[in-house]
């Protein structure tokens, strides 16, 4: 797993044209950015369809946030689609809190949302 900034680590996974980054660790303000960077230079290299999942994620802060709502917006210009999979109950309490249960397309594991990529 490549360690993104101290506090994040990524794995990649391609299944089909899905690009699934297994992350672990925190999405706070330092992590965030870097994480941004990466998935933007993914969509900008073609890549449209994103499961990120989410089974190593502990913490979520307002950054990480952010860069869930930008994502899903660039996506959304691209016809492509951003699913996030296998949220634990803490970060999903934050998700619930503001309102982003409604805005991202969630799934409780990671074979449910690849069939979500399957809905128009």
């Amino acid at each position: 797993m490549a360690l993104l900034e101290g506090t994040l680590g990524v794995k990649e996974e391609k299944k089909g044209d899905i690009l699934i980054l297994h992350l672990k660790g925190k999405l706070d303000a330092i992590s965030s950015p870097i994480a941004e960077k990466k998935i933007f230079d993914s969509i900008n290299n073609g890549q449209h369809k994103l499961l990120l999942d989410f089974a190593g994620v502990d913490y979520l802060s307002s950054a990480g946030m952010r860069m869930l709502l930008s994502t899903t917006k660039k996506l959304k210009t691209l016809s492509g689609k951003l699913v996030v999979s296998s949220v634990n109950a803490n970060v999903m309490d934050v998700l619930v809190m503001s309102g982003f249960d409604h805005i991202l397309l969630l799934a409780e594991t990671n074979d449910e949302a690849l069939k979500r990529f399957d809905e128009v």
